[in-house]
């Protein structure tokens, strides 16, 4: 049976745990090469040897907030590959303050890399991707908190509301390149940030999913392979929801 990445070269940021080490694990079981970028060297390597796609797995170490390194990482990649499919934007950080006792020093975090680092991936990627005959395709990971906001996340709510317009735009910009660009917005996802989460919240989070289960990164990483393979050859400048039927 063929696998769906067979033969694509891929790139996800942000895989050192939970979504973005889902994706990376699913693209590599699809027969993609896939580049493993997290920020902290050695994180991606703890895991990676108890995944059993490894071969296919290189790991990529950079801030993704640091144009810079967004650029040599990017070059690196077309030096050793020759080639670049895809990429995931799923690096993000999330700071929850309410109006009023907001940081600006979070502000700035959070901006720099769900939104600047993104912008700059999505910049330094797609070169490499309009001068290909098959273009490429870019996966945004949003937020269902971008879509419809929530208390509490002001300013990370606006970060991926962002991300949506952004992605909108980037699809109509390279669309005539070959490169179509899609987002992915999750709803509440079971990741390492659960175990801080109050029990009775949670109950009270889980009653307003009708599908009556939060997400596993491996939901959000089948939908990623769908925007990533063929199968989504006719698709551009979509938010897809990822999140069990969630009201809010």
């Amino acid at each position: 049976m063929s696998r769906l990445l067979e033969g694509k070269v891929c790139l996800v940021t942000g895989s050192a745990r939970g979504i973005g080490r889902a994706i990376t694990e699913k693209f590599a079981s699809e027969g993609a090469t896939v580049y493993a970028n997290a920020k902290r060297d050695g994180s991606v390597d703890e895991w990676l040897t108890e995944c059993s796609n490894r071969s296919q797995i290189i790991p990529l170490y950079f801030d993704v907030s640091i144009p810079g390194e967004v650029k040599r990482a990017v070059a690196r990649i077309k030096q050793e590959s020759k080639q670049l499919d895809v990429l995931v934007n799923n690096a993000g950080l999330e700071f929850n303050e309410l109006i009023g006792m907001i940081s600006r020093e979070n502000m700035e975090k959070m901006f720099n890399v769900n939104v600047f680092g993104m912008i700059e991936m999505i910049q330094m990627a797609s070169r490499i991707m309009m001068r290909q005959e098959n273009g490429g395709s870019i996966i945004n990971i949003s937020s269902l908190v971008g879509i419809r906001g929530n208390k509490g996340q002001f300013v990370y709510s606006a970060t991926k509301g962002a991300v949506n317009a952004l992605t909108k735009s980037a699809a109509k910009e390279l669309a005539e390149k070959g490169i179509r660009v899609n987002a992915i917005a999750p709803g509440l996802t079971k990741t390492g940030m659960m175990n801080a989460v109050d029990e009775e919240k949670l109950k009270n989070r889980i009653a307003n999913i009708a599908l009556g289960r939060i997400a596993e990164p491996l939901d959000i990483a089948n939908a990623c392979v769908f925007f990533a393979s063929d199968l989504s050859d006719y698709v551009s400048g979509q938010i897809l929801g990822v999140d069990g039927c969630t009201i809010m």
